[in-house]
């Protein structure tokens, strides 16, 4: 690992309280971290304090919040880094090994884009036996590596309309579509706490629901377009009348409407056997 350069990026808003276990589970790793930064993206609380506990770490601070998929992208182009560990403000690792495991098996597999780590949370918290990495579709926006190589060919994140959601299923489908291939490390672990401040149920169901609506358009081969779309609107609402989410649906249902012009411009479709191979993988 002596060779390779590696940035760690978390980017956080309004989440004092927590930060700080993500900040130390990535400072103590085992692997020789260069550089740990954190993005405050537009924080109104006690972020700013935080800055002389862990006076190793480069801090950025945005006076407004302009989200974290810019925020994303702004880390991944801090320099001439090999790989990008992202991990979010309220998870952490739980052993201290796992980035240069990643590390190591991305360094052996070159045509691997991105390491998804088995993330666990409140509704999942049994921790697993490590074993041999699996094919996966998508890494979680949790905690993941991206091999930034890689993401120079294909491009960055994408900028949605909606400010939370789709944005790792839309960049592994790029990766997949380039030739590079996603894989889990099961019992290679981060906790995500999933905490509950900053956290908007209504406005995230939303935005997920646009942004995945505005991925479709902009990522389906044209010969399944008049199919993928009417069946994601199906889907949406179903789920969303299901679990009482149908007003902020129906409002993500609007914004898409009102963002199908630039969906459109930034239009470039996948090839079927890629949409075809995330489905296989998907299901597996």
């Amino acid at each position: 690992m002596s060779s390779v350069s590696l940035i760690v990026g978390i980017v956080t808003r309004n989440r004092a309280d927590i930060l700080p276990k993500a900040i130390a589970s990535a400072l103590t790793q085992s692997a020789p971290i260069p550089l740990v930064a954190v993005i405050d993206d537009g924080s109104t609380d006690d972020t700013t304090k935080l800055s002389a506990q862990f006076p190793q770490v480069r801090w950025i601070r945005r006076a407004t919040s302009l989200g974290y998929i810019s925020a994303r992208n702004e880390l991944m182009t801090f320099g001439a880094f090999d790989y990008f560990i992202s991990l979010d403000d309220d998870a952490w690792f739980l052993q201290g090994d796992e980035i240069g495991i990643a590390i190591d098996y991305l360094e052996t597999n070159k045509k691997v884009g991105a390491v998804a780590f088995d993330i666990l949370s409140p509704e999942r918290p049994q921790v697993v036996t490590r074993t041999s990495a699996v094919p996966a579709a998508m890494f979680i926006g949790c905690g993941h590596v991206l091999r930034l190589a890689a993401v120079r060919q294909v491009g960055y994140y994408e900028l949605t309309p909606g400010n939370y959601g789709c944005e790792e299923k839309d960049l592994c489908l790029r990766l997949i579509d380039a030739g590079y291939r996603i894989v889990r490390l099961p019992g290679v672990h981060v906790w995500h706490d999933k905490t509950p401040v900053a956290r908007e149920i209504p406005m995230q169901h939303r935005s997920g629901v646009c942004n995945d609506l505005v991925m479709t358009l902009r990522r389906t081969p044209l010969i399944l377009l008049p199919v993928a779309v009417p069946v994601k609107f199906y889907r949406h609402w179903r789920f969303s009348w299901r679990h009482k989410l149908t007003q902020p649906c129906l409002q993500g249902f609007g914004l898409f409407a009102r963002s199908i012009p630039m969906a459109l411009r930034s239009r470039k479709p996948v090839r079927v056997e890629t949409l075809r191979a995330y489905m296989r993988l998907s299901r597996a």
